[in-house]
């Protein structure tokens, strides 16, 4: 970012799934929100305290264990819970994802901050404004990072990829939702950047004016052809 901006905004790729975390937040106030905390905790704690930034809340896109903690091909992934561990905080979530998130977790309503879409967390002139996009689960979120005169960035979790979307063959997932979801991310400006959940292309980020002309689930003209492309 240039040296006038106050955004503060870093991508690290962690664990064996290819996900990607972001830590979020104002360089004026120093502090920032830190999305999908699942895997190397500690190193996202030493990341930001390395930056002279500390860490005042946790942003959930959505509750699958590879973005959050938990049981998952019989391994254990640390996530929320270690989090609390080592640094007690706030953990933002969709409305619609708190009780899946509870029950893979273990992080109880206490910990929580369930979110309506179109909520907006404030961090000095960075406002992250929360985007309900269901269709991956019921709760997906996306975060639009915003600041005043400036292109957005858009962190999408797995509601949409580079040239690719979320998976809608899940329990809770909904290939109709899903359509709409990315109907609603289609309006955002073109120059807004596009930071997706998991490293699945060579690069880690593309514009969204981009993505509508290659990605073909945002290309769909309409549902049935959305559908069609999803194997319904």
């Amino acid at each position: 970012m240039s040296p006038s901006s106050d955004l503060y905004f870093a991508q690290t790729l962690v664990g064996d799934m290819q996900n990607l975390a972001y830590l979020i937040g104002s360089r004026a106030q120093r502090k920032a929100l830190v999305v999908d905390p699942a895997w190397n905790v500690q190193g996202l704690l030493d990341q930001a305290a390395r930056d002279d930034v500390e860490i005042v809340g946790a942003l959930v896109t959505h509750y699958h264990q590879d973005h959050v903690g938990g049981e998952i091909f019989g391994h254990r992934i640390e996530g929320l819970g270690r989090l609390l561990e080592l640094a007690p905080m706030p953990i933002h979530v969709n409305k619609h994802e708190a009780e899946g998130l509870k029950k893979v977790t273990g992080v109880s309503d206490s910990d929580l901050v369930a979110h309506e879409g179109g909520d907006v967390i404030e961090l000095g002139a960075i406002h992250v404004r929360l985007i309900h996009t269901p269709g991956h689960t019921p709760g997906s979120q996306c975060f639009l990072v915003e600041e005043r005169d400036r292109a957005g960035q858009l962190v999408s979790g797995d509601t949409l990829f580079l040239d690719g979307c979320g998976r809608v063959d899940l329990p809770g997932a909904d290939p109709r939702a899903m359509y709409e979801s990315l109907e609603t991310l289609k309006a955002l400006p073109d120059d807004t950047t596009l930071f997706p959940g998991h490293l699945y292309s060579p690069e880690g980020h593309d514009s969204m004016g981009a993505q509508k002309r290659t990605n073909p689930y945002l290309r769909a003209a309409n549902v049935d052809m959305f559908l069609g492309f999803m194997g319904y």
